[in-house]
């Protein structure tokens, strides 16, 4: 059954940070993950969080992979963030390309991030942490941003043809982009390291537009896959409420 990770900086947005992660223990979830951690007190909210005994599974690593003259530069910040979540313990981090750069055409870009992945997944597979790409739409909420579609993603891993380095398949994300949403999933699970849900449109809880997200994680639930899945929405309804509807799929 799958595990359902909650993101303590969207689902619960009215507290204190480190109380976020109390509350998602409360509620029954089976983890929390966040968005960047330089901008964290990594040392209370791993205090709350073994207080709680609840783990982390996610954070954002940084960088710029698109621009070959900032590949160092990625390289080393994503290795600082390998090097911070083998030392905590968060098996997962999401990476992020970066924006389309002007004057570089996509294959160029498509190659520095290949080229930034292939220098930090020996590090990865040494720490025993998975680096997750991830697409995000740019119809709606991210316009500049370089990749999109799930089909360059799954490229990228393949390219970079390391066991710690896989997909972030956010549903929400790709219903935006293309759609086939179970059977691109079910296709092409060994590439994926993790999930994001939202509704589509809003990004609200599942239930508020026109996913059938029972059908999406039950499709999860007959796979192999046996990692989490997030909830990276905004309620429209109550936090709570919200949770425990997502929490009651397991």
């Amino acid at each position: 059954m799958a595990r359902i990770s909650i993101c303590v900086e969207m689902v619960y947005d009215d507290e204190p940070f480190a109380d976020r992660i109390s509350r998602a223990a409360e509620a029954g979830a089976d983890a929390v993950e966040f968005w960047d951690w330089r901008e964290k007190d990594l040392e209370t909210i791993a205090e709350t969080a073994d207080a709680a005994d609840i783990p982390i599974v996610s954070c954002v690593a940084g960088g710029t992979l698109t621009d070959p003259d900032a590949a160092d530069d990625a390289v080393e910040t994503i290795r600082e963030s390998i090097e911070m979540a083998s030392g905590l313990g968060i098996p997962t981090l999401i990476v992020t390309t970066g924006p389309d750069q002007d004057g570089l055409d996509r294959t160029t870009q498509h190659d520095s991030i290949v080229d930034v992945l292939s220098r930090v997944a020996p590090d990865a597979e040494a720490a025993d942490v998975t680096l997750v790409l991830e697409p995000l739409n740019r119809a709606v909420d991210h316009p500049n941003y370089y990749l999109e579609t799930s089909e360059e993603g799954f490229e990228i891993v393949d390219e970079v043809g390391s066991p710690n380095v896989k997909l972030l398949y956010d549903v929400y994300h790709q219903q935006v982009t293309e759609g086939n949403l179970i059977r691109t999933i079910t296709d092409n699970v060994d590439r994926i390291g993790h999930f994001h849900i939202a509704d589509v449109p809003g990004r609200h809880e599942p239930g508020t537009g026109e996913l059938d997200y029972e059908a999406i994680i039950r499709a999860i639930d007959e796979t192999a896959y046996d990692g989490y899945v997030g909830c990276e929405f905004s309620p429209i309804g109550g936090a709570d409420e919200a949770v425990d509807t997502v929490l009651s799929w397991r």
